[in-house]
């Protein structure tokens, strides 16, 4: 219900009429697709910025890469997870045809992703160092980001993409469906999400591949992934998979900007999310995973906006 009540206030906020907004400065938050997460996400987040902000808010869903929209300035803000936006702006790994964007500001960050690696619960893999040798989903042409968490959770069980069956997939949903047709050995996807749920029903029970969390480890994950961490994942409601306490690999949904930004909207915007986490998530529940002391986290190669870094140093956040 939270979900729908999130994509109904997403066409909304869209709206040129929008009641006591009228004459108040536009921003625009472009997201993924209708119906994603990061849309639903935007979509939130542009409530909360219309009720304390003063801001008018627009979410703009598309299929093309947010960064771009944002960097070439059709976009005000935009939505993606914490490496790619390091990737985008150093120009490395999949972008490094295009050169670094030096324009991007970060502004926040934000929810929190968990994601797993998971096998069948027969399986006699129980170790990540156990799919040496074993079909992994690859490729991911049309969906880069995909590829870079499995290799980051290869690294850290000591793999590589070179010490498996690499079977080549679009996108995260095929990679699934070739999951549940025993095509690989291993399905990687978010914890909790509907396909997740469909795969456990589909072979008859999955269990999630704890991370190794050594020094050691923890640092060939992130070398291969920046802005990745470990959280520990409890047995719940809808976690298929997760029979005990596990180890995985989260990494963090963040608002960035361009440098063009007025340092006053940025202000405005850091102050309207730190302040308002209940009706975030009132709008779209997984804002409830949402910790406003975290926002300031930095990302990597990525300089904040000036105004949320005035926010966050007014409220002890960064020194």
């Amino acid at each position: 219900m939270r979900t729908l009540r999130a994509l109904a206030y997403a066409a909304a906020v869209a709206s040129p009429l929008l009641a006591g907004a009228a004459n108040a400065q536009v921003v625009s938050i472009a997201t993924t697709p209708s119906g994603s997460f990061t849309n639903s996400s935007g979509a939130a987040i542009a409530k909360v910025l219309i009720d304390h902000a003063g801001l008018r808010a627009v979410v703009q869903a598309q299929a093309a890469n947010g960064l771009d929209a944002v960097a070439s300035g059709t976009s005000t803000f935009g939505l993606s997870n914490s490496f790619d936006t390091t990737f985008y702006v150093e120009g490395s790994h999949y972008y490094k045809a295009e050169g670094p964007h030096k324009n991007i500001r970060y502004v926040a960050s934000l929810v929190p992703y968990r994601v797993g690696m998971f096998v069948r619960k027969d399986s006699d893999i129980k170790t990540l160092a156990e799919l040496k040798g074993k079909n992994v989903s690859s490729g991911f042409n049309a969906q880069k980001t995909i590829g870079t968490i499995i290799e980051a959770y290869l690294a850290n069980g000591g793999l590589t993409y070179n010490d498996v069956s690499k079977v080549p997939a679009p996108n995260v949903v095929r990679a699934a469906e070739d999951f549940d047709s025993g095509k690989v050995d291993v399905l990687f996807f978010a914890v909790g999400s509907a396909a997740v749920k469909q795969a456990a029903a589909t072979v008859g029970g999955i269990r999630a591949l704890p991370l190794d969390t050594p020094p050691a480890a923890i640092k060939r994950m992130e070398d291969v992934m920046p802005g990745s961490y470990v959280v520990h994942v409890h047995p719940g409601p809808n976690l298929d998979g997760i029979t005990k306490p596990t180890a995985l690999i989260a990494f963090d949904m963040v608002l960035y900007t361009s440098a063009k930004t007025p340092a006053d909207v940025t202000y405005r915007v850091a102050k309207a999310l730190y302040e308002n986490k209940k009706e975030l998530a009132e709008t779209f529940r997984p804002f409830g995973n949402f910790d406003p002391k975290h926002m300031a986290v930095p990302v990597k190669d990525v300089p904040y906006a000036a105004g949320a870094l005035k926010f966050y140093k007014e409220i002890g956040l960064v020194k």
